[in-house]
């Protein structure tokens, strides 16, 4: 069965808006590409994948999808996660692939094994929650247009019910290494709590962290690190 991930990605530039009131337009936008940097080359490693589509207006982001079995998809409309989404679906369509994976560019803890195994076992829609439960990080989608994406607040819901309008078997998968994607300051202390226990893991972005916590003012980074601390513990 052959399976293309469609790897939707923001200007850089534009990136992260809720994470404005601690970092500014610069490390927001340092943060938002090593994070797409390890989403991507972990994709790269899945085994079961065949190939990579990136959905993209920003140059930075074509410039890094360069290689072999990526394919750089030009997001014309900048309309959203689901429309992009949706620019990828129909290369798939186009290009003869069996199935679509459509994954976030912010949830760099990514695991190629755990992937791997999402694709083996899963129905015609896979549908992977973000941590509260409510949004979805990852859709697995047999045939690519088995639904259509609706992406944002509340998606979970939106996409089972699509599922069931469609009768379509599908299930919700709990993958760790993909419920955590950074949006708020919340979210990227969890990711440094996370980061401590899994070695190795998202070099970019563990960099972008440590370069970030560098960059801040000394109250600042003292905070940063405190909800690190609380947050693992």
């Amino acid at each position: 069965m052959r399976t293309i991930a469609i790897l939707p990605v923001k200007s850089f530039g534009a990136a992260k808006q809720r994470l404005a009131g601690m970092l500014d337009a610069g490390s927001r936008g340092a943060l938002a590409t090593a994070m797409f940097s390890d989403v991507l080359a972990s994709l790269r490693r899945v085994s079961g994948l065949d190939a990579v589509a990136v959905v993209t207006a920003d140059r930075r982001a074509e410039d890094a999808a360069i290689g072999a079995r990526v394919h750089v998809l030009r997001d014309t409309e900048g309309a959203g996660q689901s429309q992009a989404a949706s620019i990828g679906i129909r290369h798939a369509l186009a290009a003869g692939f069996d199935r679509v994976l459509l994954v976030p560019g912010d949830t760099p803890l990514i695991d190629p094994s755990e992937v791997a195994g999402l694709l083996e076992r899963a129905h015609a829609v896979a549908i992977v929650p973000d941590r509260h439960l409510t949004g979805t990080n990852a859709l697995l989608l047999t045939p690519p247009d088995a639904i259509e994406p609706s992406f944002g607040p509340g998606s979970l819901a939106r996409h089972t019910a699509a599922a069931r309008a469609a009768r379509v078997e599908y299930s919700v998968e709990r993958l760790p290494t993909l419920m955590l994607d950074v949006d708020t300051p919340a979210d990227l202390s969890e990711l440094a709590a996370a980061l401590k226990e899994r070695r190795g893991s998202a070099p970019s972005t563990r960099g972008a962290l440590r370069r970030l916590d560098r960059s801040l003012p000394p109250a600042s980074a003292a905070a940063h690190r405190g909800a690190a601390a609380r947050a693992s513990s």
